[in-house]
């Protein structure tokens, strides 16, 4: 009986998980919109970025003096890990920089490779990890060769749309797994784009 009510909360606990991880990686993967409105509208959306910026700081500082922002609030609340528990939510922040960053730092077909290496790379590969699970590799801090696959196969595939240089491809989606790899926590949200931007600038654009 006791056995059954771990195995019971122990899936409980796993679906949990996976939710948090399920919103998070939604908003991971929105990011993905920021090449196409950037190509609509450049300026707006360096200026989107900024103000969202601004705006979700505003109202994490609020929440953690105890007042609660509606909607921010409560998807900050709903999509946060343990670790995040009583501390300012930073993937956000560091979402939009890195978004940002590639923008402002990188020609376009760069910057568009760096930001769906973030947006897909690194959002499905933390997914799939925490899915499937499977080898964990070494030094990495518990990221998983399913996660660091589904990374490389990402910005493989995104970057072939973009590029039809196969080999530059897939040396920038190689250093993207390696970056996303890195035991870096939400600082791979700048780490990544950044990183992954400028590789793709150097050899392949």
């Amino acid at each position: 009986m006791l056995q059954s009510y771990r195995t019971i909360g122990s899936k409980r606990l796993f679906l949990e998980t996976i939710q948090k991880e399920f919103v998070r990686k939604s908003i991971h993967l929105m990011i993905a919109l920021v090449p196409t409105l950037a190509a609509w509208n450049y300026k707006l959306t360096v200026s989107l970025l900024i103000v969202g910026i601004l705006v979700y700081t505003y109202a994490e500082y609020l929440r953690g003096r105890g007042q609660r922002v509606p909607i921010i609030s409560d998807l900050t609340a709903l999509a946060s890990r343990d670790r995040d528990k009583g501390h300012f939510v930073l993937g956000p922040v560091t979402l939009g920089i890195g978004a940002l960053s590639a923008l402002l730092l990188y020609p376009h077909p760069a910057a568009s490779i760096a930001i769906y290496a973030l947006a897909f790379g690194d959002g499905l590969s933390s997914l799939s990890g925490k899915l499937f699970g499977g080898v964990q590799i070494p030094l990495t801090g518990g990221k998983t060769l399913a996660g660091s696959l589904t990374c490389f196969i990402s910005v493989l595939t995104a970057g072939l749309f973009i590029s039809q240089q196969p080999l530059s491809i897939l040396l920038v989606a190689l250093m993207a797994t390696f970056l996303e790899a890195l035991p870096s926590k939400d600082l791979d949200n700048i780490i990544i784009p950044m990183g992954t931007g400028l590789t793709a600038s150097l050899i392949a654009f």
